[in-house]
This record gives C-alpha cells, structure tokens and sequence, in this order.
C-alpha cells in the first residue's frame, strides 16, 4: 500500500479510436463537423440564456447549466482526439491524464444531476403550477444547482484520487482516445477489484438514483396530464417535456452501457465506440434537441442571428 514510487509511468499514450489511416482522415473530419456544433450550439444557448431577460426563468436556468457544461466536456476529450488523429499525437503526461479524468467524470456526474433537477423543475411547473414560483425561486434554483454540481465533483474526486494512487509500472498504453478509469485500471500492477467494485457501486448509485428520480417525476407529470382535460394543454405540457426525455434517454442508456458492467477486453473495444456518443455527438445534439422544439430558445437565438444554424 505504501508502495507509491511504484508509479513509474509519467505518460501514456492513448490509442486513439483506430490505426488505419485511411479512415483517420474521414475521422477527423466528421468528429471535427460535430464538434464545431457542439462548440457554437452550446456557446449561443448559454448566450441567450444569459442575454434574453425573457429566458430568465428556472426552465431556461438549467438549460444554460446544462449546455455550460456541454461545452466543456466535449472540449475535454475531443481535442485531444482530433490531435491523435490528424497528427498522430497520442501522449499525454500523468498528470494531464488525471485531470483529463476528473474533469470528464466530473463534468459527467454533474450532466445527471442536472437532468434529474430539470425533471423535478417541469414536474413543478406541471403538477403544481401555483406555487411553482415560490418553490422555483432564484435561490432555490442556485442552491439546486450548486448541490449538482457539488455531487459531480465528490463524484469525481473519489475516482481520481483512487486511480492517481494506483501503481503504473511499464504498460502505458490506454486502450481508448481519453483516459477513463476502466482502462486505465487495466495497466496497474496491482489487484484493482477493490477499484473497479467502487467504479460499479458508485457509478450504479449515482445513475440510478438519479434515474429513478427521473422516472418518479415523470409518473406524476404523466398522471397529471392524462387528467388534463383540455388537448391543448396536454400537449402544451408534453411539449415542454419532450426535448428533456430525448436527452435522458441519450444519456443514460450509453452511461448504463459503458460503467455498469465489467472491464473485459472486449467491453473496452465496445466502451470506445460508445464512447463517441456521449463525448462527441450528444453534447452536438442537446443544443438542437432543445432549439428545435422550444419557440422562446428559437426566437431568442434569431435575435443574435443564428437563423442559419436553428
């Protein structure tokens, strides 16, 4: 346990998504494609959210929340991809591959908090109508918010301090293109059950707790509008639900699929693959997801001049 020299690694080298250069250069230009979407779309929603003072509401709160935090995770791992396959630049120090670590995981604990604070908002807002202004109050929405953010980085901390203190001897080689902790287990020279117990205990937590609440406040935001007796209200109500569904649902099935099961060879292979979802073409899509099917975030993004893009 004391042995911490043992970590005689000071780079590793991530293998990116593949050798084959033929397809690296198709690669780098669709990933490329989908990151400038996720960097404009994310940027003008944060925008708007902060400049229009009639998004200035707990919906739209959360929204910019979410999308800040789009922005930079996909800027956390893409990058680097993008480097590794136009320049074949594929190393990274020790400590660039922990904070690449926390940062990611960090960032993605914080995206299913935030999820589940959206849900809870809009079963306000559906349910409970008249005191939703009261119980959505400024402060309550940055209290909500901060304790999102607060688990997301306890969260993180707890995996990073664990991996950063695991023996690292020769093999440093991540089988992936950005360091994630399931891979990176693979190369210590030490039993890491106890580490990869904890990545399925905590992670399984988190996500599911976090899920369950997602699916507790849609029961009681589907009973009530399936009571709703006018058409347009109930589908007023399914509107404003629907763009928060779709990126759940985007979300946690590839969280369920990559964390929830054992580090095999073979799961890494498939991790990799999923892992292009999560990081590079979901954070591009949220921002249409959202644009697309809200009136207000349309409006308030053609006033900035975005008619091209939404």
């Amino acid at each position: 346990m004391g042995k911490l020299n043992w970590t005689t690694v000071d780079c590793f080298i991530l293998l990116g998504i593949t050798d084959a250069p033929q397809l690296q250069t198709l690669l780098f230009i669709t990933f490329l494609i989908f990151y400038i979407f996720s960097f404009v779309g994310n940027l003008s929603i944060v925008t708007v959210v902060i400049t229009d003072r009639s998004l200035h509401i707990p919906m739209y709160f959360f929204l910019g929340n979410l999308s800040f935090l789009d922005f930079f995770y996909s800027s956390t791992t893409v990058p680097k991809m993008l480097a590794g396959l136009l320049m074949d630049d594929k190393v990274i120090s020790f400590q660039g591959c922990m904070a690449q670590l926390h940062i990611f995981h960090f960032l993605g604990s914080t995206e299913a908090t935030l999820l589940t604070a959206m849900s809870y908002d809009r079963y306000l807002a559906i349910c409970i109508p008249l005191r939703y202004h009261a119980l959505m109050a400024r402060t309550a929405c940055i209290q909500l918010a901060t304790v999102c953010w607060l688990i997301g980085y306890i969260y993180s901390l707890t995996h990073t301090i664990l991996t950063s203190m695991l023996p690292f001897c020769k093999m440093n080689k991540v089988t992936h293109f950005y360091c994630d902790i399931k891979p990176l287990l693979k190369l210590a020279c030490t039993d890491t059950s106890l580490n990869e117990s904890l990545v399925s205990i905590l992670t399984g937590f988190v996500a599911l707790c976090t899920f369950v609440l997602i699916i507790i406040s849609y029961v009681f935001i589907g009973s009530h509008i399936l009571k709703l007796s006018s058409s347009q209200s109930r589908q007023k109500a399914i509107s404003t639900c629907s763009s928060h569904l779709t990126v759940v649902f985007l979300y946690f099935g590839t969280a369920f699929c990559t964390y929830l099961r054992p580090a095999t060879q073979d799961s890494l292979e498939q991790d990799r693959m999923t892992a292009v979802l999560f990081t590079v073409i979901t954070p591009a899509l949220n921002p249409l997801i959202y644009a697309m099917r809200n009136k207000d975030v349309k409006v308030a993004l053609r006033k900035l001049n975005f008619k091209d893009f939404f």
